[in-house]
């Protein structure tokens, strides 16, 4: 088509006249029409750390950012697409995240990397800049479901189970939210009955992630005798479809990689020596809940990282009007201020993780951090989509699914309205909304 050609050609001359490079240019969709931008099965380098991160960060985690970030941009970017469209999880990287040495952060022994908290963070962040489903994946995988098992179990239920979860040879999951509760999460319905030689469990959780094909679940239930929150571990391969069902939820809009599952729990009986000892109240569901929204406030980092990269890459190679899209005085002040909100971002997810690690952060300071966060994550998104014109909407320049994806983060680990109540309860020392 000699019109496609001639535009082509006249936004050569014009990015040519603007210094910028035209190399990578692919084509997407089902068509073979020749775009000129770069779709992001090749991701853009890292532009977006604008205040240079690297210097707050120890030589062992700026390795790791890097070792994370070529897996991510190398494996992960040029399929992932295919996965999230389908609505389905890449079981082929697992092998490869064991590679990664990544499992099994903040835990020490039985297999486990051991890595510190902030390293933890960082992986999130690197993971989340080009799939945040696949972070999302890790996250109920390692500070979840890990997590729980190595603070709340004992030696036998850590040799058992953890060394296999931190090679990625089983994946786990964490079951405590349900149909009916969700904020009110420490009002569960599920239950956990004493019978001869262990517990019968009965009951129906939601959400959760990596069910339908998880080797290892932790599920919160309510005990008949002293309604109290234990947690038990359960495996559900080896338990029959009567006792166990993970229905995959269908029709998400973000986070289209992870399988959330409705899960039926009828007579599941669980030995005692499953059952985690130090799991005796709901307090033990809020320390595993603390150590993952911690992940979370790095989460939308990374999300936000990723679209700006984007955005910065498309509108240098695309031009209108005779010249790039970031040559356009309003393009370049919606680049800055997503630049600027990603600088503080970021800044507040280091500062809050080193409080973490001195053993000086609140339950109030990280709601804030991931309220902030998650809130400013959805503003930078919006800007990416405006400026990506009407290939926002597809995933094939990443803003797309960054956009829906967000919005996921917006909600889970304690939507931001509630988020920003833990922490003005703990400001102000007043309740703003029912306890127990």
């Amino acid at each position: 088509n000699v019109r496609q050609i001639v535009t082509v050609n006249k936004n050569n001359e014009i990015n040519k006249k603007y210094g910028i490079c035209n190399r990578n240019k692919q084509s997407y969709g089902t068509d073979s029409f020749q775009q000129t931008a770069t779709a992001n099965a090749v991701f853009p380098e890292l532009n977006s750390d604008w205040f240079q991160l690297d210097g707050l960060l120890t030589n062992e985690e700026q390795l790791m950012r890097k070792k994370v970030r070529n897996f991510m941009e190398s494996e992960v970017a040029p399929v992932i697409n295919s996965f999230w469209e389908r609505a389905e999880f890449p079981h082929h990287l697992l092998p490869r995240l064991g590679a990664l040495g990544i499992g099994g952060c903040n835990q020490q022994g039985y297999g486990c990397s051991g890595h510190p908290i902030m390293t933890q963070g960082v992986i999130m962040m690197e993971m989340a800049r080009v799939d945040p489903s696949l972070s999302l994946c890790f996250l109920v995988h390692d500070s979840l479901c890990m997590y729980t098992i190595s603070a709340l179990g004992n030696d036998d239920q850590k040799q058992r189970f953890l060394p296999k979860l931190a090679s990625f040879q089983h994946v786990g999951c964490w079951a405590l939210t349900e149909p009916e509760w969700g904020s009110d999460a420490s009002s569960l319905a599920t239950t956990a009955t004493k019978v001869e030689g262990g517990w019968r469990l009965d009951g129906k959780k939601r959400w959760i992630g990596n069910s339908t094909f998880a080797d290892v679940c932790v599920v919160f239930a309510r005990n008949t005798l002293t309604e109290e929150i234990n947690a038990f571990i359960l495996q559900p391969p080896k338990l029959s479809s009567h006792q166990w069902s993970a229905q995959k939820m269908d029709n998400k809009t973000g986070m289209r990689v992870v399988q959330n599952g409705d899960i039926s729990l009828s007579g599941v009986l669980v030995q005692e020596a499953d059952r985690l000892p130090l799991a005796t109240s709901f307090q033990a569901a809020n320390e595993a809940l603390a150590a993952s929204r911690l992940m979370v406030v790095w989460q939308p980092v990374g999300m936000c990282m990723g679209v700006y990269d984007m955005c910065l890459r498309y509108c240098k190679e695309r031009s209108q009007f005779g010249a790039p899209l970031a040559a356009q005085p309003i393009t370049q002040e919606k680049l800055m201020r997503m630049l600027g909100t990603i600088q503080a971002m970021a800044l507040m997810a280091w500062r809050v993780t080193q409080l973490r690690e001195k053993g000086e952060a609140t339950a109030g300071m990280i709601s804030l951090a991931k309220g902030w966060n998650s809130l400013h994550g959805r503003e930078v998104a919006a800007l990416g989509r405006e400026l990506l014109g009407g290939n926002g909407i597809l995933h094939d320049f990443h803003v797309a699914k960054i956009f829906n994806d967000m919005e996921a983060v917006h909600t889970y680990e304690g939507t931001y309205e509630i988020n920003m109540l833990v922490a003005g309860r703990e400001a102000t020392g007043l309740a703003a909304f029912k306890t127990r």
